[in-house]
């Protein structure tokens, strides 16, 4: 049977899947079969990007799903690249006819590029797509606390999320306080931590007392936390596996044991002061 995942009431009042797919590095010719898999499986979020270079694939998976349009969460980002008023519509509009949609669910500013200084200009038009009602939400990944900041102080709009790394061993404690300040929803991903997480015997240990694996005890940790998370994987199993979460709970000395997994060196991606 297909699990059933929780929802997240965004501050823009829609509600955001909690447990969504991430399709970063999966090759666009196996991009409808893995989906098409991951939505059999109960999932309803997918999350992709133009830099990913799948979303025509994503468009395929949505057209062949057993599900409807409106029961699908698509999200979407801007790349680096197409920063700046024309350029951003641009590549939206792009964005849109490669997945063969009219909307997104969620559409994100990948980066910050801060040196680039586009990124608050590059918000005012997600601002007007949103009104357009091509982007149903709007928020940003790998913003800092400073860029959320000045993205709220100068349009007066919140972004309804903000995708960053974080895993048990990058955690992110500012950043996590910046958002509850704001009502911004914390999304993560690389929630495994891209290997080495899996491999902490604290995790192992509290895996076998619950006769789960390392990945989904990591993942129970942030849907307790309140976060969303979008695991990848191509493996069929896999993907069943990371949905299984919702049958089994870590207790409070559990997640306290998780907490103090986080890592000064835990930042295994780019780091967005001087990415892009």
């Amino acid at each position: 049977m297909p699990v059933s995942i929780p929802t997240l009431t965004l501050n823009d009042g829609r509600p955001m899947p909690q447990l969504g797919f991430g399709v970063y590095q999966l090759d666009v010719s196996q991009t409808p079969d893995i989906v098409g898999r991951a939505i059999a499986a109960g999932y309803r979020s997918i999350d992709t990007a133009a830099i990913y270079g799948n979303e025509a694939g994503i468009g395929r998976a949505i057209r062949e799903a057993a599900v409807g349009r409106d029961d699908l969460y698509i999200t979407t980002k801007l790349w680096n690249d197409d920063q700046g008023l024309d350029a951003t519509r641009r590549a939206f509009d792009a964005s849109l006819k490669r997945l063969g949609l009219d909307r997104v669910d969620l559409y994100l500013i990948h980066w910050p590029c801060p040196e680039k200084g586009l990124f608050v200009e590059t918000w005012k038009e997600l601002i007007r797509f949103r009104e357009e009602g091509r982007a149903t939400s709007i928020g940003v990944s790998n913003f800092t606390p400073a860029h959320l900041q000045r993205l709220i102080s100068e349009t007066g709009i919140v972004p309804v999320v903000n995708q960053i790394e974080l895993h048990p061993h990058f955690q992110q404690p500012a950043l996590r306080e910046a958002h509850a300040r704001h009502g911004i929803v914390t999304e993560s991903w690389s929630p495994l931590g891209r290997g080495p997480v899996l491999a902490d015997p604290v995790l192992a240990g509290i895996a076998r007392a619950h006769d789960r694996s390392p990945a989904q005890v990591a993942l129970r940790w942030h849907i307790q936390n309140g976060f969303v998370a979008i695991p990848k994987t191509a493996t069929p199993a896999r993907i069943a596996e990371n949905a299984a979460l919702f049958d089994f709970t870590l207790s409070d000395t559990e997640m306290a044991q998780i907490a103090r997994l986080d890592r000064p060196d835990g930042r295994t991606g780019p780091d967005p002061e001087t990415f892009g």
